[in-house]
Formats: C-alpha cells, structure tokens, sequence
C-alpha cells in the first residue's frame, strides 16, 4: 500500500527579492506566501521549518495516540509542539533538530510505561524517520 499526498510552492522573481506561495491537495493551505522575510524576518505568511514543525508535531502525536489506544488507553489529551532549528552551516544553512514538546493527560498510565510508548512514536513515526537531523522529546504528563 502506498499513499500518496502533494504540495506545491512557486517562487518569483528569484532570490532575496522574490516571493512563493504554497498550497496542498487537500486545500488546507491555498497559495499561502512565503519568502526570504516570512523565513528569516518576521513577515507575514509561512516557511519550510514551521510546515515541517506542524508535520512532525501531527505525526508524532498521532502516532503516539495509536500506540496508547493499542496498550488499552482510551481517555487522553495529547498537545505537541515541534520547534525547528535552521543553523547558518558554511555558505547555506541547514535543519539541526527537531525539539517536540508534549504535554500528556492519560488516566492511569505509569510515568515509565508512557515514556517508553513515547521514546517509541518519536522513532517511529514516518516523518521522525524522513528527518536526518537530531530529534528531541521533552515530556510533561498530567495526572488527570
């Protein structure tokens, strides 16, 4: 089984002047504009590392939410943040790390059985393997 999905981004003029726009299959986003000032200023629109953020940040809280429902967890509250570092490296740049940050409700799991189904949706899920780059989890798990 293969599933495929698109995006699709334009650029124009080229270089520091021009401006793109993105927009997916789905319509989620629809010629959303990025460029050089919505990447490393703080211009209005979006950029390849807070797509990416928003990707891994999904696919990792889905996957963990699969994992939990399959150990018998049926109640819970997962909230994910992924902060993507892009370090200037030589003569262009590149992505660093992946940081999640997840904040957990799960009644009646111990702390070290949702560690480990944790450790294992940040290996596993698809995107964490597309990313070469360093991957972080910092976990915060809420009685509830």
């Amino acid at each position: 089984m293969s599933i495929v999905k698109s995006g699709s981004a334009t650029y124009k003029p080229l270089g520091k002047s021009g401006k793109g726009s993105i927009s997916t299959e789905t319509g989620a986003l629809t010629n959303q504009p990025y460029g050089f000032n919505t990447r490393f200023e703080n211009g209005k629109g979006t950029n390849p590392e807070e797509l990416i953020g928003a990707a891994h940040a999904s696919c990792f809280t889905m996957a963990l939410s699969f994992a939990l429902a399959d150990a018998g967890y049926e109640n819970g509250e997962l909230s994910t943040t992924a902060k993507i570092s892009l370090d200037k490296i030589d003569d262009g740049f590149q992505i660093s790390q992946s940081a999640l940050s997840l904040t957990a409700k799960i009644a009646g799991i111990a702390d070290d059985e949702f560690a480990k189904i944790a450790q294992h949706a940040k290996d596993n899920c698809p995107v964490s393997k597309l990313l070469d780059t360093r991957i972080t989890l910092d976990v915060t798990l809420e009685n509830s």
